[in-house]
């Protein structure tokens, strides 16, 4: 018996899918597929495996190291996996020990700017069929399915900026190259448009060329695209995708970032989610999260009320992400960065407060009594966050807040002068309120948060031990 079917890992269903995807990759000359997952920064990491080895990988797995969960975004592992249990008290961690990587046939894409290669994200499992509890999807999974028994489905659509950049001078320099701890120069760019016209047609045109290879590259991945949209900021972007249910949400937030920024390089640009480059004038970009449940039972959307602007369960909802809204932090804003995007009167929160379409607050509610399509926005994330996590932490907050029957305090008209809890002003703050939120941690295993805090808390110390050009023109002439 393979691997697969050693250890249920699919479904009848599953299976036959699996049998078409083989026969789909020798029909369309597929030569290569890629196998990939998402580690713990929502980056892709994986294999690329050829057509004649894929019957074998799709029934027994293709091997993947344990040690590329343990990274720090400077691509330095963070554990010492060759100590007792890989420095996490796991022994299948030891000495950089394999996993099992299991593609999932729903996932399969051909890539168009990539000829004869297709893409399926996989999920991990240790040899012995157990799944493997540091796998960011497979945590969501479970959150989602968690939810299922509650009796909701979780419904979201994805607003994401970003910019893009002309690419000047890629430094692949061996003297550009720097090693993990220290990663080496950053590519160096100019602007595609000046910014601060925001919506204006002359700017969108200006931006067509690059708006054009998305737009054909992202619908030949069956990636929903909305709207194409020319942000506030010199080079900022929006682009929108429609709700949907489940997993896929996630799955496509992964697929679009890693695919905008693939299908940019390939033709000259710089596709960048970090939420604030350092280049002058640029503005901070952000996720903005838009979610609802759906009851199973019925199918309507359970945020809705005939009176109100929220049901009782969208209130508790709400209520949730509000009181959880500081560890949440930790995976909504996963970067040292994106907390430089929580200002002030900047379209940015900076506090956990909602409103009635407000976009001052973290959580704008958009809709009415009776709209089917009312839901809540939420705009702290970064478009840096692992959407795993992202989603997954809404949904432990929100069903947290159901449980416990949690009402929120009136909406703020004045989202930056009402009192209410700070957002933490920096990842460790974030760090912090994590370790200490129970209902987190247990939704999402005492044994990731540990890991992620570390994870987290190495990048946070490799920052604070760098000597910043702030410094360097604040004291060094001064004293």
């Amino acid at each position: 018996m393979s691997f697969v079917e050693r250890h249920g890992l699919r479904t009848p269903d599953q299976a036959k899918l699996a049998a078409e995807i083989l026969k789909r990759i020798a029909a369309e000359n597929i030569e290569v597929v890629r196998l990939s997952i998402a580690d713990q920064h929502g980056v892709l990491r994986g294999k690329a495996v050829t057509a004649a080895e894929m019957p074998g990988a799709m029934e027994n797995g293709w091997s993947f190291s344990t040690t590329l969960l343990m990274k720090d975004t400077s691509h330095r592992t963070v554990f010492p996996v060759f100590s007792a249990g890989g420095g996490f008290g796991v022994p299948e961690m030891e000495g950089g020990a394999d996993l099992v990587m299991v593609p999932d046939p729903s996932t399969f894409r051909v890539l168009p700017w990539a000829p004869h290669s297709g893409w399926m994200l996989c999920d991990l499992y240790f040899p012995d069929g157990r799944p493997m509890p540091l796998s960011t999807r497979q945590l969501y999974r479970g959150l989602v399915d968690r939810l299922g028994e509650a009796g909701y489905d979780y419904f979201a659509g994805l607003e994401v900026e970003f910019h893009i950049f002309k690419l000047d001078d890629p430094s692949l320099r061996p003297t550009d190259t720097g090693q993990p701890g220290q990663p080496g120069n950053p590519p160096a760019v100019s602007l595609l448009t000046q910014g601060y016209q925001y919506l204006t047609e002359l700017r969108y045109d200006q931006l067509d060329p690059v708006f054009e290879l998305l737009r054909r590259n992202l619908a030949a991945l069956d990636l929903p695209l909305r709207s194409l949209e020319v942000e506030f900021g010199p080079s900022q972007v929006e682009l929108t995708f429609p709700a949907g249910t489940g997993m896929l949400p996630a799955d496509n937030m992964i697929l679009f970032r890693s695919a905008t920024k693939q299908i940019c390089r390939r033709y000259g640009y710089l596709a960048s989610f970090m939420c604030r480059p350092r280049l002058p004038n640029v503005m901070s970009s952000g996720w903005h999260l838009h979610q609802s449940l759906r009851d199973r039972k019925s199918g309507s959307n359970a945020f809705t009320d005939t009176r109100d602007l929220l049901s009782p369960v969208g209130r508790h909802y709400l209520a949730g992400l509000l009181d959880h809204a500081a560890a949440s932090a930790a995976f909504t804003t996963p970067t040292i960065n994106g907390y430089k995007r929580y200002r002030p009167y900047s379209l940015a929160p900076d506090r956990a407060i909602w409103g009635r379409d407000n976009r001052g607050t973290m959580l704008r509610v958009i809709g009415a009594p009776g709209d089917k399509v009312t839901h809540i926005e939420n705009r702290a994330g970064e478009p840096a966050a692992n959407p795993y996590l992202y989603m997954g932490s809404q949904i432990v907050a929100g069903l947290d807040g159901i449980k416990r029957k949690l009402e929120p305090p009136p909406p703020a008209d004045t989202p930056y002068e009402t009192e209410a809890p700070m957002l933490p002003r920096h990842l460790g703050e974030a760090l912090v309120a994590l370790r200490g939120d129970d209902c987190l941690r247990e939704g999402f295993g005492a044994a990731f948060v540990d890991c992620y805090r570390q994870i987290k808390e190495a990048e946070l110390a490799r920052y604070q031990l760098d000597v910043s050009d702030w410094e360097q023109r604040e004291y060094f002439d001064l004293f």
